[in-house]
Protein backbone atom coordinates (compact mmCIF):
# COMPACT_ATOMS: atom_id res chain seq x y z
CA UNK A 1 0.00 0.00 0.00
CA UNK A 2 1.46 3.25 -0.97
CA UNK A 3 2.24 5.45 1.69
CA UNK A 4 1.75 9.25 2.26
CA UNK A 5 5.11 11.22 2.71
CA UNK A 6 5.46 14.41 4.19
CA UNK A 7 5.72 17.53 2.21
CA UNK A 8 8.85 19.56 3.30
CA UNK A 9 9.42 22.56 1.65
CA UNK A 10 13.28 22.58 2.83
CA UNK A 11 15.59 24.47 0.93
CA UNK A 12 13.13 25.59 -2.29
CA UNK A 13 11.39 27.52 0.17
CA UNK A 14 11.56 31.41 -0.08
CA UNK A 15 14.17 32.15 2.72
CA UNK A 16 12.07 35.08 3.79
CA UNK A 17 7.95 34.45 3.04
CA UNK A 18 8.84 30.64 3.48
CA UNK A 19 6.84 30.36 0.30
CA UNK A 20 7.80 27.49 -1.75
CA UNK A 21 10.11 28.64 -4.58
CA UNK A 22 8.43 29.72 -8.33
CA UNK A 23 10.09 26.54 -9.63
CA UNK A 24 8.98 24.06 -7.04
CA UNK A 25 5.29 25.12 -7.06
CA UNK A 26 4.59 22.18 -8.99
CA UNK A 27 6.43 19.54 -6.70
CA UNK A 28 4.56 20.66 -3.96
CA UNK A 29 1.20 20.21 -5.88
CA UNK A 30 2.25 16.71 -7.02
CA UNK A 31 3.25 15.90 -3.77
CA UNK A 32 -0.13 16.78 -2.51
CA UNK A 33 -1.89 14.58 -5.47
CA UNK A 34 -0.07 11.82 -4.02
CA UNK A 35 -1.06 12.61 -0.39
CA UNK A 36 -4.73 12.92 -1.49
CA UNK A 37 -4.76 9.27 -3.51
CA UNK A 38 -2.49 7.53 -0.46
CA UNK A 39 -5.58 8.36 1.57
CA UNK A 40 -7.77 7.46 -0.72
CA UNK A 41 -5.58 3.82 -0.84
CA UNK A 42 -5.52 3.68 3.15
CA UNK A 43 -9.55 3.93 3.50
CA UNK A 44 -9.92 1.25 1.25
CA UNK A 45 -8.68 -0.82 4.90
CA UNK A 46 -12.39 -0.19 5.60
CA UNK A 47 -14.47 -1.49 2.99
CA UNK A 48 -17.79 0.53 3.68
CA UNK A 49 -15.82 3.56 3.92
CA UNK A 50 -16.33 5.84 0.97
CA UNK A 51 -14.24 8.98 2.15
CA UNK A 52 -15.19 12.46 1.17
CA UNK A 53 -13.78 15.76 0.20
CA UNK A 54 -14.05 16.06 3.54
CA UNK A 55 -12.57 13.30 5.09
CA UNK A 56 -9.82 13.57 2.90
CA UNK A 57 -9.28 17.40 4.02
CA UNK A 58 -9.19 16.07 7.69
CA UNK A 59 -6.72 13.08 7.00
CA UNK A 60 -4.22 15.36 5.01
CA UNK A 61 -4.34 18.44 7.12
CA UNK A 62 -4.70 20.46 3.73
CA UNK A 63 -7.92 22.74 3.59
CA UNK A 64 -10.74 21.60 2.14
CA UNK A 65 -10.34 24.18 -1.26
CA UNK A 66 -6.67 22.65 -1.81
CA UNK A 67 -8.42 18.86 -1.58
CA UNK A 68 -11.24 19.85 -3.83
CA UNK A 69 -9.19 21.18 -6.56
CA UNK A 70 -6.83 18.32 -6.40
CA UNK A 71 -9.73 15.09 -6.43
CA UNK A 72 -11.16 16.99 -9.55
CA UNK A 73 -8.12 16.79 -10.94
CA UNK A 74 -8.23 13.02 -10.25
CA UNK A 75 -11.51 12.43 -11.36
CA UNK A 76 -10.12 14.09 -14.86
CA UNK A 77 -7.46 12.14 -14.79
CA UNK A 78 -9.73 8.77 -14.37
CA UNK A 79 -8.15 8.10 -10.91
CA UNK A 80 -11.03 8.43 -8.66
CA UNK A 81 -14.73 8.31 -9.19
CA UNK A 82 -17.43 9.81 -7.31
CA UNK A 83 -19.51 6.74 -5.45
CA UNK A 84 -22.54 8.81 -4.90
CA UNK A 85 -23.47 10.85 -1.15
CA UNK A 86 -22.90 10.10 1.43
CA UNK A 87 -23.85 11.49 5.24
CA UNK A 88 -20.63 13.07 6.81
CA UNK A 89 -22.70 13.52 9.93
CA UNK A 90 -25.80 14.03 12.04
CA UNK A 91 -26.13 17.50 10.73
CA UNK A 92 -24.80 18.75 7.66
CA UNK A 93 -25.22 18.35 3.85
CA UNK A 94 -24.56 15.18 2.38
CA UNK A 95 -20.97 15.00 1.21
CA UNK A 96 -19.95 12.76 -2.28
CA UNK A 97 -18.35 10.10 -1.50
CA UNK A 98 -15.29 9.11 -3.54
CA UNK A 99 -13.46 5.86 -4.41
CA UNK A 100 -10.89 4.56 -6.56
CA UNK A 101 -11.90 3.78 -9.90
CA UNK A 102 -12.35 0.62 -10.83
CA UNK A 103 -12.60 1.03 -14.92
CA UNK A 104 -8.81 2.09 -14.57
CA UNK A 105 -6.41 -1.39 -14.43
CA UNK A 106 -3.09 -2.61 -14.87
CA UNK A 107 -1.61 -6.03 -16.24
CA UNK A 108 0.32 -8.65 -14.56
CA UNK A 109 2.05 -11.19 -16.12
CA UNK A 110 4.56 -14.29 -15.73
CA UNK A 111 6.55 -16.04 -17.59
CA UNK A 112 7.51 -19.60 -16.05
CA UNK A 113 8.88 -22.79 -17.09
CA UNK A 114 6.07 -24.46 -17.80
CA UNK A 115 3.31 -21.93 -18.24
CA UNK A 116 2.60 -17.79 -18.95
CA UNK A 117 -0.31 -16.41 -17.53
CA UNK A 118 -1.90 -12.48 -17.67
CA UNK A 119 -4.16 -10.93 -15.39
CA UNK A 120 -5.92 -7.69 -15.07
CA UNK A 121 -5.97 -5.84 -11.71
CA UNK A 122 -8.48 -2.58 -10.95
CA UNK A 123 -7.12 -0.20 -9.01
CA UNK A 124 -9.47 -1.16 -6.56
CA UNK A 125 -7.34 -4.43 -6.04
CA UNK A 126 -9.27 -6.56 -7.50
CA UNK A 127 -8.25 -9.42 -9.97
CA UNK A 128 -10.70 -8.56 -12.43
CA UNK A 129 -9.74 -11.28 -15.19
CA UNK A 130 -6.78 -13.97 -14.86
CA UNK A 131 -5.83 -16.69 -18.17
CA UNK A 132 -3.36 -19.18 -17.94
CA UNK A 133 -1.79 -20.76 -20.83
CA UNK A 134 0.32 -24.45 -20.22
CA UNK A 135 3.76 -24.15 -22.48
CA UNK A 136 6.98 -25.84 -22.42
CA UNK A 137 9.31 -22.65 -22.15
CA UNK A 138 12.47 -24.12 -21.03
CA UNK A 139 14.57 -23.69 -24.24
CA UNK A 140 12.31 -22.04 -26.15
CA UNK A 141 13.52 -18.61 -27.94
CA UNK A 142 12.60 -15.36 -25.93
CA UNK A 143 10.85 -14.53 -29.22
CA UNK A 144 8.52 -17.38 -29.41
CA UNK A 145 7.77 -17.03 -25.66
CA UNK A 146 6.49 -13.04 -25.86
CA UNK A 147 4.62 -13.79 -29.26
CA UNK A 148 2.56 -16.74 -26.88
CA UNK A 149 2.32 -14.30 -23.54
CA UNK A 150 1.55 -10.99 -26.12
CA UNK A 151 -1.65 -13.43 -27.29
CA UNK A 152 -3.10 -13.73 -24.14
CA UNK A 153 -1.72 -10.13 -23.23
CA UNK A 154 -4.10 -9.51 -26.29
CA UNK A 155 -7.11 -11.50 -25.14
CA UNK A 156 -6.96 -9.89 -21.49
CA UNK A 157 -6.86 -6.26 -23.15
CA UNK A 158 -10.05 -7.03 -25.25
CA UNK A 159 -11.95 -8.28 -22.19
CA UNK A 160 -10.48 -5.08 -19.98
CA UNK A 161 -11.96 -2.71 -23.18
CA UNK A 162 -14.91 -4.94 -23.35
CA UNK A 163 -15.64 -4.08 -19.50
CA UNK A 164 -15.44 -0.56 -19.93
CA UNK A 165 -11.74 -1.19 -18.36
CA UNK A 166 -8.43 1.43 -19.54
CA UNK A 167 -4.95 -0.25 -19.30
CA UNK A 168 -2.60 1.86 -17.81
CA UNK A 169 0.73 0.03 -17.50
CA UNK A 170 1.89 -3.81 -16.24
CA UNK A 171 4.40 -5.90 -14.50
CA UNK A 172 6.41 -9.11 -16.01
CA UNK A 173 7.35 -11.53 -13.70
CA UNK A 174 10.14 -13.64 -15.15
CA UNK A 175 12.04 -16.45 -13.07
CA UNK A 176 16.12 -15.00 -13.00
CA UNK A 177 17.77 -12.10 -12.54
CA UNK A 178 16.96 -8.99 -14.44
CA UNK A 179 17.59 -5.79 -14.98
CA UNK A 180 14.28 -4.04 -15.07
CA UNK A 181 15.65 -0.07 -15.85
CA UNK A 182 16.88 -1.99 -19.39
CA UNK A 183 14.30 -5.15 -19.65
CA UNK A 184 16.95 -7.83 -19.79
CA UNK A 185 16.68 -11.03 -18.42
CA UNK A 186 20.27 -11.28 -17.39
CA UNK A 187 20.30 -14.87 -16.52
CA UNK A 188 17.53 -17.49 -16.23
CA UNK A 189 18.79 -21.03 -15.27
CA UNK A 190 15.59 -22.83 -15.76
CA UNK A 191 14.31 -21.17 -19.05
CA UNK A 192 18.09 -21.25 -20.54
CA UNK A 193 17.88 -17.39 -21.05
CA UNK A 194 21.14 -15.42 -20.22
CA UNK A 195 21.47 -11.62 -21.19
CA UNK A 196 18.24 -11.20 -23.59
CA UNK A 197 16.29 -7.84 -23.68
CA UNK A 198 12.90 -8.62 -23.75
CA UNK A 199 10.39 -6.65 -25.99
CA UNK A 200 8.45 -5.34 -23.63
CA UNK A 201 6.62 -2.66 -25.65
CA UNK A 202 4.90 -4.51 -27.53
CA UNK A 203 2.38 -6.42 -24.78
CA UNK A 204 1.09 -3.34 -23.96
CA UNK A 205 1.14 -0.17 -26.27
CA UNK A 206 -0.82 2.00 -25.27
CA UNK A 207 -0.62 1.83 -22.04
CA UNK A 208 1.40 4.97 -20.33
CA UNK A 209 2.95 3.09 -17.86
CA UNK A 210 4.44 0.45 -20.08
CA UNK A 211 5.82 -2.78 -19.15
CA UNK A 212 8.01 -3.54 -15.92
CA UNK A 213 9.93 -6.23 -15.85
CA UNK A 214 10.94 -8.20 -12.60
CA UNK A 215 11.67 -11.17 -10.44
CA UNK A 216 9.10 -13.76 -9.99
CA UNK A 217 10.29 -14.39 -6.63
CA UNK A 218 10.35 -10.85 -5.68
CA UNK A 219 6.88 -10.18 -7.29
CA UNK A 220 5.47 -13.07 -5.02
CA UNK A 221 6.82 -12.05 -2.09
CA UNK A 222 5.65 -8.46 -3.03
CA UNK A 223 1.92 -9.95 -3.60
CA UNK A 224 2.49 -11.83 -0.03
CA UNK A 225 3.09 -8.78 1.83
CA UNK A 226 0.11 -6.63 0.13
CA UNK A 227 -2.51 -9.63 0.24
CA UNK A 228 -1.28 -12.57 2.13
CA UNK A 229 0.81 -13.58 5.50
CA UNK A 230 3.04 -9.93 4.92
CA UNK A 231 -0.25 -8.55 6.76
CA UNK A 232 0.96 -10.67 9.89
CA UNK A 233 4.88 -10.66 9.86
CA UNK A 234 7.12 -7.36 9.55
CA UNK A 235 10.19 -9.57 8.80
CA UNK A 236 9.96 -13.17 6.93
CA UNK A 237 11.43 -15.25 4.34
CA UNK A 238 9.32 -16.45 0.79
CA UNK A 239 10.06 -19.12 -0.41
CA UNK A 240 8.30 -19.74 -4.16
CA UNK A 241 8.18 -23.23 -5.71
CA UNK A 242 7.72 -23.54 -9.13
CA UNK A 243 10.21 -26.03 -11.58
CA UNK A 244 12.42 -24.16 -9.42
CA UNK A 245 13.13 -22.76 -6.02
CA UNK A 246 12.93 -19.18 -5.72
CA UNK A 247 12.37 -16.82 -2.45
CA UNK A 248 12.16 -13.28 -1.68
CA UNK A 249 12.98 -11.42 1.34
CA UNK A 250 10.70 -9.20 3.55
CA UNK A 251 12.59 -6.95 6.09
CA UNK A 252 10.24 -4.11 7.96
CA UNK A 253 7.02 -4.69 5.39
CA UNK A 254 9.58 -3.84 2.58
CA UNK A 255 11.12 -5.95 -0.09
CA UNK A 256 15.50 -6.00 0.56
CA UNK A 257 16.26 -7.27 -2.51
CA UNK A 258 19.90 -6.32 -2.80
CA UNK A 259 21.59 -4.25 -5.31
CA UNK A 260 21.01 -6.94 -7.93
CA UNK A 261 17.46 -7.76 -7.13
CA UNK A 262 18.90 -10.87 -5.51
CA UNK A 263 18.63 -11.19 -1.91
CA UNK A 264 17.10 -13.98 -0.81
CA UNK A 265 17.15 -16.09 -3.70
CA UNK A 266 17.78 -19.12 -1.69
CA UNK A 267 17.03 -21.89 -4.49
CA UNK A 268 20.89 -21.46 -5.61
CA UNK A 269 21.86 -21.75 -2.08
CA UNK A 270 24.03 -25.01 -1.39
CA UNK A 271 22.67 -26.82 1.06
CA UNK A 272 24.84 -30.22 0.46
CA UNK A 273 28.48 -29.41 -1.16
CA UNK A 274 28.73 -32.95 -2.71
CA UNK A 275 25.27 -32.55 -3.71
CA UNK A 276 24.21 -33.19 -7.08
CA UNK A 277 24.77 -31.03 -10.24
CA UNK A 278 22.47 -27.85 -10.57
CA UNK A 279 21.34 -26.23 -13.43
CA UNK A 280 23.39 -23.17 -12.16
CA UNK A 281 26.94 -25.05 -13.02
CA UNK A 282 27.00 -25.67 -9.25
CA UNK A 283 26.43 -28.64 -7.03
CA UNK A 284 24.24 -28.98 -4.20
CA UNK A 285 21.76 -26.26 -4.55
CA UNK A 286 18.59 -25.86 -2.66
CA UNK A 287 16.55 -26.82 -5.77
CA UNK A 288 18.03 -30.07 -6.78
CA UNK A 289 16.48 -31.36 -3.72
CA UNK A 290 13.53 -29.01 -3.42
CA UNK A 291 12.58 -28.30 -7.18
CA UNK A 292 9.99 -29.90 -8.52
CA UNK A 293 11.77 -32.71 -10.46
CA UNK A 294 13.88 -33.83 -8.05
CA UNK A 295 11.07 -34.21 -5.93
CA UNK A 296 8.70 -35.94 -8.33
CA UNK A 297 11.81 -38.35 -9.18
CA UNK A 298 12.18 -38.77 -5.35
CA UNK A 299 8.38 -39.97 -5.35
CA UNK A 300 8.93 -42.19 -8.23
CA UNK A 301 6.44 -40.03 -10.27
CA UNK A 302 6.54 -40.30 -14.31
CA UNK A 303 7.45 -37.82 -16.76
CA UNK A 304 4.53 -35.59 -17.93
CA UNK A 305 3.25 -31.96 -17.77
CA UNK A 306 4.04 -30.23 -14.40
CA UNK A 307 0.50 -29.95 -13.55
CA UNK A 308 -0.41 -33.60 -14.16
CA UNK A 309 2.64 -34.67 -11.89
CA UNK A 310 1.76 -32.45 -9.56
CA UNK A 311 -2.15 -33.46 -9.60
CA UNK A 312 -0.41 -37.61 -8.98
CA UNK A 313 1.58 -35.85 -6.03
CA UNK A 314 -1.37 -34.85 -4.17
CA UNK A 315 -2.89 -37.95 -4.95
CA UNK A 316 0.05 -39.88 -3.25
CA UNK A 317 0.55 -38.29 -0.16
CA UNK A 318 -3.36 -37.54 0.40
CA UNK A 319 -3.34 -41.69 0.24
CA UNK A 320 -0.24 -41.59 2.76
CA UNK A 321 2.07 -43.30 0.31
CA UNK A 322 5.28 -43.71 1.61
CA UNK A 323 7.88 -42.58 -1.56
CA UNK A 324 5.79 -39.16 -1.80
CA UNK A 325 5.72 -38.42 1.84
CA UNK A 326 9.13 -38.74 2.24
CA UNK A 327 10.09 -36.79 -1.33
CA UNK A 328 8.25 -33.95 0.32
CA UNK A 329 9.57 -34.50 3.74
CA UNK A 330 13.56 -34.72 2.34
CA UNK A 331 12.77 -31.14 -0.04
CA UNK A 332 11.74 -29.83 3.96
CA UNK A 333 14.39 -30.99 5.63
CA UNK A 334 16.46 -28.87 2.93
CA UNK A 335 14.15 -26.12 2.72
CA UNK A 336 14.57 -26.07 6.43
CA UNK A 337 18.73 -25.91 6.28
CA UNK A 338 18.49 -22.81 3.63
CA UNK A 339 15.57 -21.01 5.47
CA UNK A 340 17.89 -21.43 8.89
CA UNK A 341 20.79 -19.95 7.69
CA UNK A 342 18.62 -16.83 6.02
CA UNK A 343 16.43 -16.61 8.79
CA UNK A 344 19.65 -16.42 11.34
CA UNK A 345 21.53 -14.20 9.57
CA UNK A 346 18.46 -11.16 9.04
CA UNK A 347 16.51 -12.30 12.62
CA UNK A 348 13.22 -13.46 10.43
CA UNK A 349 10.27 -14.09 12.35
CA UNK A 350 8.21 -16.41 9.44
CA UNK A 351 9.48 -18.12 6.58
CA UNK A 352 5.80 -18.43 4.14
CA UNK A 353 5.60 -21.04 1.54
CA UNK A 354 4.40 -20.84 -2.05
CA UNK A 355 4.16 -21.92 -5.42
CA UNK A 356 3.87 -25.68 -5.66
CA UNK A 357 4.96 -26.37 -1.97
CA UNK A 358 0.97 -24.59 -1.01
CA UNK A 359 -0.14 -27.80 -1.31
CA UNK A 360 2.09 -30.08 -0.28
CA UNK A 361 2.61 -27.84 3.15
CA UNK A 362 0.82 -30.52 5.35
CA UNK A 363 3.80 -32.90 4.50
CA UNK A 364 6.01 -30.37 4.18
CA UNK A 365 5.82 -28.16 7.08
CA UNK A 366 7.21 -30.41 9.79
CA UNK A 367 10.10 -31.30 8.55
CA UNK A 368 11.28 -27.63 7.84
CA UNK A 369 10.19 -26.91 11.36
CA UNK A 370 12.35 -29.42 12.79
CA UNK A 371 15.06 -28.27 10.45
CA UNK A 372 14.82 -24.66 11.77
CA UNK A 373 14.51 -25.85 15.20
CA UNK A 374 17.84 -27.85 14.56
CA UNK A 375 19.96 -25.24 12.53
CA UNK A 376 19.32 -22.26 13.97
CA UNK A 377 17.55 -23.04 17.23
CA UNK A 378 16.62 -20.19 20.14
CA UNK A 379 14.32 -17.53 18.97
CA UNK A 380 14.78 -18.30 15.54
CA UNK A 381 13.91 -21.40 15.60
CA UNK A 382 10.63 -20.83 16.50
CA UNK A 383 9.89 -18.84 13.68
CA UNK A 384 6.80 -19.40 12.62
CA UNK A 385 6.81 -21.71 8.80
CA UNK A 386 3.20 -20.17 6.74
CA UNK A 387 1.30 -21.46 3.89
CA UNK A 388 0.75 -18.92 1.35
CA UNK A 389 -3.03 -18.79 0.06
CA UNK A 390 -2.30 -17.19 -3.44
CA UNK A 391 -1.19 -19.98 -5.18
CA UNK A 392 0.12 -19.89 -8.67
CA UNK A 393 -1.54 -16.30 -8.88
CA UNK A 394 1.27 -14.65 -6.26
CA UNK A 395 3.57 -13.18 -8.95
CA UNK A 396 1.21 -12.64 -11.20
CA UNK A 397 -0.22 -10.01 -8.29
CA UNK A 398 3.20 -8.83 -7.77
CA UNK A 399 3.63 -8.34 -11.11
CA UNK A 400 0.63 -6.16 -11.41
CA UNK A 401 0.81 -4.65 -7.71
CA UNK A 402 4.41 -3.27 -8.76
CA UNK A 403 2.12 -1.50 -11.73
CA UNK A 404 -0.51 -0.51 -9.41
CA UNK A 405 1.68 0.92 -7.33
CA UNK A 406 3.67 3.08 -9.82
CA UNK A 407 0.15 4.64 -10.58
CA UNK A 408 -0.82 5.99 -7.74
CA UNK A 409 2.96 6.78 -6.69
CA UNK A 410 3.10 9.35 -10.21
CA UNK A 411 -0.76 10.08 -10.26
CA UNK A 412 0.45 13.37 -11.96
CA UNK A 413 1.20 11.63 -14.87
CA UNK A 414 -2.53 11.51 -15.95
CA UNK A 415 -3.81 14.73 -14.77
CA UNK A 416 -4.49 17.80 -17.17
CA UNK A 417 -2.08 20.18 -15.22
CA UNK A 418 1.07 18.47 -15.58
Amino acid sequence: MIKAAEMSLGRNADSVTGRPAPGRVEDVRRGNLVRVLAAMVQARTDPNFRPTRADLASRTGLTKASVSSLVAELVDAGLVAESGATREGERGRPGVGLELNTRRGVVGMEINVDYISAGLLDLGGTLRIHRTLESGNRGQTPESVMALLAGIVGDVAAEASAAGILILGGGLAVPGLVDSSSGTVASAPNLHWRGVELQLDRLLPAAPFGTVLHNEANCAALAELWYGHGLDFRDYLFVSGEVGVGGGLVIGSELFAGPQGQAGEVGHMVVEPSGPACSCGGHGCLETFAGQEAIFSEAGIPPGTASVRLARLGELLASGDAAAISAVARAGRYLGIAAASTARLMNLSAVVLGGHFTPMGPWLRPALQRSLAEYAPGIVGDARVEISELGQSAALLGAAGSSLRAVLAAPFSLTPAS
